[in-house]
């Protein structure tokens, strides 16, 4: 009996062990399994890191697009119109100022007779050598013995200023130098030089810089009004940027639509500057990115569709996306919303409608999907952070699928900032505010910014 119990004993041990081997295994391949998951990711972080510090080191590094995105040469659009195009021209000026003709009598290389005469006309368009008109402007001072002091006055006179400031520019020159600096985004000193070399007049940075902030007090109702003209509208694009005055820490906002762009530059990057500027009674639809700081705000809002393309491409290219489905599945989501505003003006209402709230119940279904990849879950995240707001521009008719308006009129202020690094005080961030946002203005409604300035400038008060 005690050798069976032995070799059952035995066999009970055997089949243990074997069992903890069969299980060990299997924890094994797993731990295995894992190790090659993360030396996949190991690598193609690894990948990226090397490839990052290479662009970095390379002086063109910022403005390279990488291979992956470049388009194929077989497949690159032709350079140009497209063929069958209407022919473009320059204009038939609508003045002539002299007329120059140039016969022919007769063969220059022989001297005999010609035939068949036939006009070749051209028009030359030039600028001619331009000399300052200057104005002697004589106004008197004088005291009344019931008045006291009194002047006379002349719309033309600009400033009181005698000895250093007797030598003034003109409203047109005053101009002119606004829109270069604050549109065309020249630095001052380039402004200065195109004054004098171009036109003949004369004048130091230091002195251009007073003289605009003169011009921003008196066009500063104008401004109000605009703002004003944004807080009424049916829709407002909004973005923000960082921007120095005299030191880094402030920010640049861009408020605009179709029509209007104003610009604010405060130290605040929260939600305070939009209601500042918009007001609280603001009624339209605000179309921004998914910054934080707009999330307090009761608005009605929409979200930038470019940018939950791009969080999606993002998630889609992270090295533990497996199954990209889910993810392909919200890009052919918000294509279609792109698409269904497009033909808002081409759909009955009712369709229209019909089709918003079939895409609403395909959003629903996607944000109650369960999910377990992690670029999925941070993509549904992001979308159900922003539920109510996904499908604005269907609804309001004004709005865009994208912010890329408010991004348009951002991107001169952010070459202005690479070449003057903002503003250096709070006078003259103020002085930018109002030039800057009057001036893309005008060039958002074909409108001439010196005609808008020059009427504003002189003096023009009444005598006495």
């Amino acid at each position: 009996m005690s050798g069976h119990t032995g070799q059952h004993g035995k066999a009970e041990l055997i089949e243990g062990l074997l069992a903890e081997n069969a299980r060990l295994r299997r924890e094994l391949d797993k731990a295995l399994d894992r190790i090659r998951s993360l030396e996949e990711i190991n690598a193609g972080l690894e990948a990226r890191l090397a490839d990052s510090e290479r662009k970095s080191a390379r002086q063109a590094a910022p403005f390279r697009r990488d291979k992956d995105k470049k388009v194929p040469t077989d497949k690159k659009k032709r350079p140009g119109r497209k063929k069958g195009h209407r022919g473009s021209s320059r204009k038939v000026p609508d003045h002539i100022d002299r007329e120059v003709e140039v016969p022919l009598p007769c063969c220059p290389g022989c001297g005999g007779a010609v035939l068949d005469r036939v006009p070749l006309v051209q028009f030359i368009e030039e600028i001619p050598p331009i000399r300052p008109l200057v104005t002697r402007l004589v106004t008197w001072l004088a005291e009344c013995p019931c008045c006291g002091p009194v002047q006379s006055t002349h719309p033309l006179k600009t400033s009181a200023g005698q000895g250093a400031a007797q030598v003034q520019l003109g409203p047109r020159a005053l101009a002119l130098a606004t829109w270069l600096n604050k549109h065309l985004g020249l630095t001052m000193r380039k402004t200065c030089r195109v004054l004098a070399q171009s036109f003949g007049l004369s004048i130091t940075p230091g002195g251009l810089s007073q003289a605009m902030d003169r011009v921003a007090d008196k066009v500063e109702a104008s401004y109000s009004k605009l703002v004003e003209t944004l807080r009424t509208s049916d829709v407002v694009f909004a973005d923000e940027t960082s921007w120095y005055v005299g030191e880094p820490g402030w920010w640049l906002w861009v408020f605009t639509n179709q029509k209007s762009t104003a610009y604010v530059v405060d130290q605040s990057r929260g939600s305070q500057v939009v209601r500042d500027v918009l007001g609280d009674g603001f009624d339209g639809m605000l179309v921004t990115d998914c910054l934080a700081t707009y999330d307090p705000i009761d608005y009605r809002k929409h979200k930038c569709i470019a940018h939950h393309l791009r969080a999606i491409a993002a998630a889609r290219e992270r090295p533990d996306t497996k199954d990209p489905r889910y993810l392909d599945r919200w890009k052919q989501f918000f294509k279609t919303v792109v698409h269904l505003n497009n033909l808002r003006d081409l759909l009955p209402l009712d369709d229209f409608a019909a089709k918003r709230q079939h895409l609403e119940g395909t959003c629903r279904q996607l944000l109650d999907e369960l999910v377990t990849q992690p670029g999925d879950v941070a993509v549904q995240k992001r979308l159900l952070k922003q539920w109510p707001h996904l499908l604005g521009c269907l609804y309001e008719p004004a709005a865009e699928p994208t912010n890329n308006r408010s991004e348009r009129q951002l991107r001169p202020a952010v070459i202005a900032r690479k070449v003057s690094c903002g503003n250096k005080t709070t006078r003259g961030r103020r002085t930018w505010e109002i030039l800057a946002s009057l001036a893309a203005t005008c060039q958002q409604n074909g409108d001439d910014f010196l005609d808008l300035l020059v009427p504003k400038l002189p003096l023009a008060s009444p005598a006495g």
